[in-house]
């Protein structure tokens, strides 16, 4: 199924077709456990979006819709995803009950250039002219969880605990950093046929020698050695592996911009340090924590090695929270009374007590109850 959103009729037609959903009665793969759960939720609901995604950003960023109609479409997101909490808080009486609103999140990314200075995101450009009609959209996404915090409020008694969570917060993104290009500039990272970085390397590391290569990036901040048993043409031996981590968190720490003459870099932190469990081998080697209004560039994302360190962003997409964690820390409520200092890891362990079961052997958090 898709929805069809009318742009203009005049000077030229233009009618905006959303990404294809599965219909929740007949999806060709479940899409609910049980099977059955979404045919009768939408039995009571009505129908609803069924993607990932939900929120039609990359619309607004190619331009094929504006600020106003992806609004409107946040608005139908959120009313469909309170009417499935509210429908669940009419049958549930015991056990646990959980709903994501993520609206928030795709509204900060797509709307935080309107809260920078003059209305841009450090050179962005995109707010335009009208950007005070737009300045206070996410402090109403705020607002609007308060008012759906408050209906459910009217259902919690004395035997039932609340936690309202955010998993992390929000912060500028106006400046992208090359990481593969700084690599290669440290001689971590060599391109073939004596390559510089530019277009021409390509996305997902097409260009890259292997042979000569020690380090290379990819996805949101991670670094990973060419480890040697690892990666197909991997140089970097095991006993190789800490003396070379440790010389990329010195060097890459702290990196400055000297065009803005900010710090784009705070720390890199090792993955042995962040990560444990059977699991933790598969995440990147390193983890860099940017500064404030810096990430990860998309060209970085995608493996690519362009020319020079640092780029504006120019997108739509101008808030983020791939940065230093220090920086967007998330918020936690409870009706109870838990203990300060509180990390994601240990609101399992937390739910469990209040549930009256003990926390997994594998769970690395404690419970925050007092």
């Amino acid at each position: 199924m898709v929805r069809f959103y009318l742009v203009q009729l005049e000077p030229v037609f233009e009618l905006y077709c959303s990404p294809v959903n599965f219909t929740p009665e007949s999806p060709p793969f479940a899409i609910s456990s049980p099977a059955d759960y979404a045919t009768q939720l939408e039995s009571h609901v009505g129908t609803f979006y069924t993607t990932g995604m939900v929120e039609d950003h990359a619309g607004l960023e190619n331009g094929r819709i504006d600020e106003a109609s992806f609004l409107e479409q946040c608005d139908q997101v959120w009313n469909q995803r309170e009417a499935m909490l509210l429908h669940e808080l009419d049958r549930v009486d015991e056990g646990l009950l959980f709903c994501l609103f993520d609206t928030p999140d795709r509204v900060q990314h797509m709307f935080w250039r309107f809260r920078e200075a003059n209305g841009s995101s450090g050179g962005n450009g995109l707010a335009g002219s009208d950007a005070h009609q737009w300045a206070g959209v996410i402090e109403e996404q705020y607002r609007k969880c308060d008012q759906t915090i408050g209906k459910v409020m009217d259902y919690v008694d004395d035997e039932t605990m609340l936690i309202v969570l955010s998993d992390h917060g929000f912060g500028s993104f106006n400046r992208g950093v090359h990481l593969n290009t700084w690599l290669f500039e440290q001689g971590l990272l060599a391109l073939q046929d004596g390559l510089r970085p530019s277009h021409e390397a390509g996305d997902f590391l097409q260009q890259v020698d292997w042979e000569r290569t020690q380090a290379y990036a990819l996805g949101l901040g991670g670094i990973y050695l060419n480890r040697r048993g690892r990666e197909a043409k991997g140089i970097v031996d095991d006993d190789e592996a800490p003396r070379l981590k440790t010389a990329i968190r010195e060097q890459l720490g702290g990196l400055k911009d000297l065009e803005r003459q900010t710090t784009a870099v705070r720390s890199v932190a090792d993955r042995d340090l962040v990560y444990h469990g059977e699991m933790a081998d598969r995440a990147p080697d390193l983890l860099v924590k940017f500064g404030s209004g810096y990430r990860a560039s998309w060209e970085t994302a995608l493996g690519g090695v362009p020319e020079g360190k640092f780029a504006d962003n120019t997108r739509h997409w101008s808030g983020d929270h791939i940065v230093d964690p220090a920086l967007v820390p998330g918020v936690l409520f409870m009706n109870r009374p838990f203990r300060e200092g509180g990390r994601l890891l240990d609101l399992a362990p937390t739910i469990l007590e209040g549930l009256g079961a003990a926390k997994g052997p594998a769970m690395e958090g404690e419970s925050l109850l007092l």
